[in-house]
């Protein structure tokens, strides 16, 4: 998806998002924001992103790309706005009807009436062949 006459590229991001610059013969290195790192275009290279934490609004990080051509001189960027989503399984973990995000019991079980922990069924049977 690199423009015409590009040869390189440089990334930038928000301070949420972790990117990793990877090539097919090896790990090229994690790119720090503002670092100024370029990188040549190689078929087979990958950027990884990744957030560590949920978003606190939509599109609240982003990633730039800048191509570059031989002189490196810039020629083009695109851009992706990223929103972290949290996911956490909350349950009813003490069995009193009340789903709590933090309780303790989610960490053990215990059987019987005074009993705690999560019951979780999970069907891995097959469906449609």
């Amino acid at each position: 998806a690199a423009p015409a006459g590009a040869v390189s590229f440089g990334v930038k991001h928000t301070e949420g998002v972790s990117v990793d610059v990877a090539s097919r013969e090896e790990a090229k290195g994690e790119c720090v924001p503002g670092s100024g790192t370029r990188w040549p275009l190689e078929e087979g290279t990958v950027l990884r992103l990744s957030m560590s934490r949920a978003s606190s609004e939509v599109n609240d990080n982003k990633v730039t790309v800048s191509f570059y051509g031989e002189e490196g001189k810039p020629i083009n960027q695109a851009g992706v706005f990223l929103t972290g989503i949290g996911i956490s399984l909350d349950v009813d973990a003490d069995q009193d009807g009340v789903v709590e995000r933090n309780s303790p019991n989610k960490a053990s079980w215990a059987w019987g009436p005074e009993g705690h922990g999560a019951i979780l069924l999970v069907s891995c049977d097959r469906e449609i062949p």
